[in-house]
């Protein structure tokens, strides 16, 4: 049994197919034995990389542990050196007497697990983790040390120089070594927190830096005003700005290599009273792989709505929603599902923000004249099947997209307004004819963003008849509200998910569309086609004990 290769024993569990099995190993074969079986099978998408750590532990006979949610032994971790976590991707995770319990992604390389014995002088006892949940685990738990150690630096400088530093100064500082390792930190601990944003706020006692968790700026640290001007001065180098300007705003990007993970990072200067604000943007890298429909947290009854508009040929379809609530994942994941070998598929975007392989995606430059209207006329000479217009920003794209839609395209593109009804209106006032409009447009999908209550630490209570009014149901019921524990960093909550409202261009919207009906008249027949708000979504999600009500007051509250 032991001996049984583990892609053998993931056919004889129903995990894999014959047919996948072939393939993995047709793709392994390929590669010349650079990569490892379990690395091919995540990557042609056929197990997720939890699911076959847990398959491989069945087999070895190894217990699996998820790093994400055990308390980690900082004593424990401190014995194995970090270059050595680092080599063999491995960490020690707790410590009983002379035994030292060890995650690894390789429980039967006794080589490593007697490297660890020598460094250590204790019995290593080994446990299975995915590769980079003990990435992320070496990052996280080595890091706390390396702040203090770099924060130490920075300080020391900052006495030395006595105050702020000239222009001159502040150049030959940039490339100093505490510098460096401050700048490389705060993009590291905030991609390790899950932020989405960093902020380098200048005062003129101190220079304060956030980041925002959840939708939600968190403080990270705060560093001296003497090294304000060399850090944002290290990020403007590296991200490719102008550092002798600073009296207007600029933009740029660089790459950063996390935990194994290569993360494309935007950075924003805006000059401030104290000195430049840098706001730093991390997106999700395509190295990870694609969101899935099913992954985006639709209900059941939106999942059938959505799928039911990619099946129809051609016409335009829309998502919508403020900044940052999802709308291009959304996006990304509808290509997913409707992108073929035989289709061509064609994106403008500004900036591109995942790469996706076997789709052609292009960059809008304004400064070069290349923008989303002048990049869409020359797309639709490229004949495609299938359009992304990153966003309709102008009367001039929306016109062209919907003209696209209306000579057999499917175009896809995204659109900020607060609801699924509003979208048609805002289109109509942009300067697109009304008509037009109703007889390209599919379905519009509105979206936000509400945090998931930590399931940890979330404490029942009973709904107050306010509360039941909010959420349209008739008497009480059992809802659970934040607390806050170590797990989810006393916030109470832990994770997004999204709420929709999807309205579908039925004959009876349309007609309402081209007689040029408003807001009221169109939600009004979308409800009667079946269309659920986005609060009746966020109540669904209340009453299940996902959310809170503060959630759905925060997310779908309106006058």
């Amino acid at each position: 049994m032991r001996n049984e290769r583990i892609g053998d024993y993931l056919v004889s569990q129903g995990l894999l197919n014959e047919e996948q099995l072939q393939k993995v190993l047709q793709a392994q074969k390929e590669s010349n034995g650079a990569k490892k079986f379990g690395d091919v099978v995540v990557e042609l998408g056929f197990m997720t990389e939890v699911n076959f750590t847990k398959a491989l532990a069945g087999k070895l006979r190894v217990q699996y542990v998820d790093l994400d949610n055990i308390d980690i032994n900082t004593d424990a971790v401190q014995k194995v050196p970090e270059q050595l976590a680092r080599k063999h991707t491995v960490i020690a995770i707790n410590i009983q007497g002379k035994r030292l319990t060890v995650a690894t992604n390789d429980p039967v390389n006794f080589i490593v697990l007697e490297d660890i014995k020598v460094s250590t002088g204790m019995d290593t006892v080994p446990v299975l983790a995915t590769t980079s949940a003990i990435n992320k685990a070496i990052g996280k738990c080595y890091s706390m040390q390396n702040v203090d150690n770099v924060l130490e630096g920075v300080n020391a400088m900052a006495n030395d120089l006595g105050g702020s530093l000239e222009d001159q100064e502040a150049q030959d500082r940039v490339e100093s070594a505490p510098i460096v390792k401050l700048a490389t930190t705060i993009v590291e601990n905030s991609f390790r927190a899950d932020a989405t944003d960093i902020h380098i706020e200048p005062f003129d006692k101190y220079t304060r830096i956030r980041i925002r968790v959840n939708g939600d700026l968190v403080e990270l640290m705060n560093i001296s005003s003497a090294v304000h001007s060399a850090l944002t001065t290290r990020f403007k180098l590296i991200s490719g700005m102008n550092i002798a300007e600073k009296r207007i705003p600029q933009d740029g990007r660089f790459t950063q290599v996390v935990d194994g993970c290569t993360l494309d990072v935007r950075v924003s200067s805006l000059p401030m009273v104290h000195g430049e604000k840098i706001v730093i943007r991390i997106l999700s890298t395509g190295q990870i792989a694609l969101r899935k429909i099913t992954d985006l947290g639709m209900s059941d009854y939106n999942y059938q709505l959505f799928e039911s508009m990619l099946r129809v040929p051609h016409g335009v379809i829309l998502v919508t929603g403020p900044t940052g609530s999802g709308k291009t994942t959304t996006l990304y994941a509808a290509l997913g599902e409707i992108a073929r070998p035989n289709v061509n598929v064609v994106t403008v975007e500004d900036p591109v923000e995942k790469a996706i392989d076997g789709i052609n995606q292009c960059q809008v430059n304004q400064k070069a004249g290349m923008t989303f209207a002048a990049a869409l006329r020359s797309i639709l000479r490229q004949d495609p099947d299938i359009v992304m217009i990153g966003e309709m920003r102008d009367t001039e794209t929306a016109d062209i997209g919907i003209r696209a839609a209306i000579t057999g395209h499917l175009v896809l593109s995204t659109l900020h307004t607060n609801d699924a009804a509003s979208t048609v209106v805002r289109l109509v006032d942009m300067g697109v004819a009304s008509y037009m409009v109703a007889t390209s447009l599919i379905g519009v999908i509105a979206q936000r963003l509400v945090k998931v209550l930590c399931p940890d630490c979330k404490r029942p209570r009973m709904s107050t008849e306010e509360e039941n009014e909010l959420m349209k149901i008739p008497s009480s019921i059992q809802i659970y509200e934040p607390v806050g524990c170590p797990a989810c960093n006393n916030t109470g909550y832990k994770g997004r998910t999204a709420i929709h409202e999807i309205i579908h261009c039925t004959a009876k919207v349309s007609a309402i569309i081209a007689a040029g009906g408003g807001k009221e008249e169109i939600e009004q027949a979308a409800k009667a086609n079946g269309t659920k708000l986005l609060r009746d979504n966020a109540a669904e999600l209340v009453q299940a004990g996902q959310t809170s009500i503060d959630e759905l007051v925060r997310s779908t509250f309106s006058v």
